[in-house]
């Protein structure tokens, strides 16, 4: 009997070391201890219902039993009882009672004890799991340091001490390299519950790395006199940090370079080499666009569209384009992200040229050839919409080529429903319309002429390395637009005085028409003396009105 009593002892003393050891509390280990046992004597004992284990804290022995809940209408016979049923084995047993059944715990085979050892292993290790999570997981974004312990399909395994963490391959820097046993130092960015693998996961190219390392350096970023407003990387090549002082007398610049560079330098070499621009905050978009975007010097940021996401046009001088871009777009990428903005980069020499191209398009729209009226066959005198349809299947469709035929003498006669007097009234309305465009294309041509002289001289290209102010920017702009104005009331005065030109051809093809009708003697007689004007004095007035009245006269005869 004492040789048992002291078994129980050393049971009691073996629960409270290990308990220690792994850093559990004695209750969470007790109770998987028991869930141990009771999977053990469920095992040994082949029982299908509900086994539960309970250790006696003073005796330090196990009871296991099987559980039988009572109930009013059972749905699991295996572990459910009606109250008759119950009452055979407890009296007075009620609805939501729990009736323990006591089975042996004696003499355990190795079974069951292998069992009860996965079980115990199993619940040690959650309980491990979950204390690392509570401990870490409101430390991410705190920089640890640890040593290199092993390589996993590029995966580095981190020793931290009481446990491992993990730096995946996406998480680590391209120039980076490390070897077993050398110390690292990266930041948490996430800490998890899986079964496998360390919980703790480490990177090396968080922005955050790069803000606790200034926190360590900065003792006023440490104590909140500079503030870190953001921070962007691109991990081991270049970064860009906006810091400001709240207090005035305080440079936040100069704070974190340290004397000849102390403190910036330190920060270097531990991210193996990274260059870092340090960039004063500022409220103003603009003027934190031109900071952010330093080394290159910027000539003028404009804000085009300020939205959720706001869009800058910075302009620069030609030979600050490569730098303001940086290699392979890195530094306009940096600057984008740092102020949270989109931001395009253009050289002087490119925004010139494309203000030159687009004035002069601009007038070239202005004074470019009218375009000449469209004689619709429909407007003829004396056109059906028959007769329309059978001069479109001859290929008389259009004013010009029933100009062009009438000219070379075709008989329109030949063609259905055409008779001498629609012949010759066809061929007189064709020979107008070819004359009001041939006045509209040859003013509109000149006009055009003059002022294409002179766009040459007004928007020549810039020289490249020549750098326009914006007072002679905009004096070429307002040169331009009053130029544009006045070849545009140029153009319309021509264009007038080619309309009046027409009209009077017009209407003396109108009185040539009238007084062929009327007769030879009335011709020769008119009573009307506006209408004594000849032909001939029709075609002086008008040169270009000189084909109406020859097709006029060979249709008289």
């Amino acid at each position: 009997m004492p040789q048992a009593q002291t078994s129980e002892l050393n049971l009691n003393e073996i629960l409270r070391q290990v308990a220690r050891e792994k850093d559990i509390d004695l209750e969470r280990w007790i109770a998987a201890l028991e869930d141990a046992m009771a999977s053990a004597a469920k095992k040994q004992h082949r029982i299908k219902e509900p086994v539960r284990s309970r250790l006696d804290r003073d005796t330090g022995r196990f009871e296991a039993f099987i559980v039988k809940k009572v109930v009013s209408e059972v749905e699991d016979p295996l572990a459910e009882w009606t109250v008759e049923e119950a009452q055979d084995h407890k009296t007075g047993a009620q609805v939501g009672d729990e009736i323990h059944l006591p089975i042996p715990t004696d003499g355990l085979g190795r079974i069951a004890a292998q069992s009860a050892k996965q079980v115990l292993y199993q619940r040690v290790r959650e309980a491990e799991r979950e204390n690392i999570y509570n401990e870490y997981i409101d430390r991410v974004g705190e920089v640890l340091n640890g040593t290199v312990k092993r390589f996993e399909r590029g995966d580095i395994v981190v020793d931290l001490g009481r446990t491992e963490a993990v730096v995946p391959r996406s998480e680590q820097a391209r120039h980076e390299r490390y070897s077993q046993g050398e110390r690292i130092r990266a930041v948490i960015v996430e800490v998890h519950k899986q079964p496998k693998g360390p919980q703790i996961v480490l990177s090396r190219t968080d922005p955050r790395l790069l803000v606790k390392l200034f926190e360590t350096e900065v003792p006023e970023i440490y104590d909140g006199t500079v503030v870190i407003k953001n921070a962007v990387r691109a991990p081991g090549e270049r970064a860009k940090v906006a810091v400001y002082s709240r207090e005035r007398d305080v440079d936040p610049v100069g704070a974190c370079v340290g004397m000849k560079g102390s403190r910036v330098q330190s920060i270097i070499r531990e991210l193996r080499g990274e260059k870092i621009d340090i960039i004063e905050y500022s409220d103003d978009l603009v003027t934190f666009a031109q900071s952010a975007l330093a080394p290159a010097k910027i000539t003028r940021v404009s804000v085009t569209h300020q939205g959720e996401v706001p869009h800058l046009d910075v302009i620069v001088e030609d030979e600050q384009l490569s730098l303001a871009i940086g290699k392979r777009g890195q530094n306009v990428r940096l600057a984008s992200e740092l102020i949270g903005a989109r931001i395009d980069i253009k050289s002087e020499s490119d925004v010139k040229d494309e203000v030159a191209d687009a004035l002069a398009r601009m007038l070239q729209t202005a004074i470019g050839p009218a375009v000449a009226p469209v004689a619709d066959l429909g407007e003829a005198p004396g056109v059906t919409p028959e007769l329309r349809a059978t001069l479109e299947a001859a290929g008389l469709g259009t004013a010009e080529r029933l100009h062009e035929r009438g000219l070379e003498g075709v008989a329109l006669l030949e063609l259905p429903g055409i008779d001498e007097e629609l012949a010759a009234g066809l061929v007189a309305w064709a020979g107008e319309q070819v004359a009001l465009a041939a006045a509209a294309a040859a003013a509109a041509a000149e006009q055009s002429a003059a002022g294409r002289s002179d766009i040459g001289v007004t928007f020549r290209k810039p020289e490249p390395t020549s750098s326009m102010g914006d007072e002679d920017f905009m004096a070429a702009l307002s040169r331009a637009f009053q130029e544009s104005e006045a070849q545009r009331a140029t153009r319309d005065a021509g264009v007038a005085a080619a309309e009046a030109e027409a009209s009077a051809a017009a209407a003396a093809a109108d009185r040539e028409a009238r007084a062929a009708e009327e007769g030879p003697e009335d011709a020769e007689n008119p009573e009307d003396p506006e209408d004594s004007e000849s032909p001939a004095a029709v075609a002086d007035a008008a040169p270009d009105g000189a084909a109406t009245g020859e097709a006029i006269g060979e249709s008289e005869k």
